[in-house]
């Protein structure tokens, strides 16, 4: 496995990079804005493809490098269910699996620092965002914070997993890079508490000043994704149109989801699945959307329109014409009413 951990002066953050081999696939965890170049640099020095990039929460001490790494890899976006960020091309549930090829995360709902924080397991190794740090845990008094959320997190969650496993958060600012769960449980001075209460009772004295990019990262982390109107660069059919006619004459409809989001929220019916993972081996000259489109039109859709939009792209760089997509996705055809099959 490929593992880097890599490190923004600014903000004190880690960003974590994952990747079972070289020239695959790769996942970023926590990227920084202001490092967005070293990032592509390594993934081109390592030979890698970034196809997810995971926040563990909205950020308040730095601007992510999501909405420029996708801009620049067409990777997908990745962020808890609880997420307030307006768009996220997947929201991943309590105990949902992240894959890439040869890598799976799990997916840990763990909230007290926002209420949207997420940890991810790996086997021997857990990262754990802002929810515990090396000796220390994340303040819980702005974002929805809550101590007793995140007592429950820590002591019911994270700190119930194997001794041994490893612990990488995103911050440290003592210069520590890594711990363990057994380290943490007898040396993080803020565990050793006897009570919710008592656990409550520190952070909600700690006093701190707020992070001084609050202002402006909480601002920007929120709005990333692509929003409706940049959803419109590329050829669109609205839902009203697909309902006006349903069924619609002469058109593929196209789910490029994964297999677990169309299970948890099920397909628009008549619909073939192409995961946008493999999208482009799907478009390739004897892929099975190349004949598609000779014959009539496709329409694509994702969950909310992200990944349609950047698969569109994709299509016509392949030569793939009579190509659109539906904006806001499969999230705006369920608010339209459309029918929904399930699998």
């Amino acid at each position: 496995m490929l593992f880097r951990q890599l490190f923004d002066k600014t903000s004190s953050t880690y960003t974590y990079l994952l990747a079972s081999r070289a020239g695959g696939e790769a996942l970023l965890i926590d990227p920084v804005y202001e490092q967005t170049g070293r990032y592509l640099k390594l993934l081109e020095e390592l030979d890698l493809k970034l196809v997810k990039v995971v926040d563990t929460h909205i950020h308040a001490d730095h601007v992510s490098a999501m909405g420029t790494l996708r801009d620049a890899t067409r990777c997908v976006t990745v962020m808890g269910e609880q997420s307030p960020a307006d768009v996220v091309s997947l929201r991943v549930r309590d105990m949902d699996p992240l894959t890439i090829e040869g890598i799976r995360l799990t997916a840990l709902h763990t909230p007290g620092h926002t209420s949207e924080s997420y940890s991810f397991l790996m086997d021997d190794r857990v990262f754990t965002g802002d929810t515990l740090l090396i000796r220390g845990t994340g303040r819980t008094d702005f974002q929805n914070g809550d101590p007793y959320a995140q007592y429950h997190s820590l002591f019911e969650r994270l700190l119930k997993l194997p001794e041994q496993t490893f612990v990488f958060p995103a911050h440290d600012y003592k210069g520590d890079t890594v711990s363990t769960i057994g380290e943490e449980l007898r040396h993080n001075p803020r565990l050793q508490v006897k009570s919710a209460a008592e656990y409550a009772e520190i952070m909600n004295n700690l006093n701190l000043p707020n992070p001084a990019m609050m202002d402006v990262a909480v601002p920007e982390n929120l709005k990333l994704g692509l929003r409706l109107e940049a959803q419109h660069r590329v050829p669109a059919v609205e839902v009203e149109e697909l309902l006006t006619a349903w069924p619609p004459e002469g058109v593929t409809l196209v789910d490029i989801r994964e297999e677990g989001e169309r299970a948890r929220f099920g397909v628009i019916p008549g619909s073939i699945h192409a995961p946008y993972g493999q999208f482009d081996q799907y478009c390739g000259h004897s892929g099975p959307l190349a004949g598609l489109a000779k014959d009539g039109r496709i329409v694509l859709y994702c969950a909310v329109g992200e990944r349609s939009t950047l698969a569109v792209e994709i299509a016509g760089e392949l030569g793939l014409r009579n190509v659109a997509h539906i904006p806001g996705g499969f999230s705006a055809w369920s608010r339209a009413g459309g029918a929904v099959e399930r699998v």
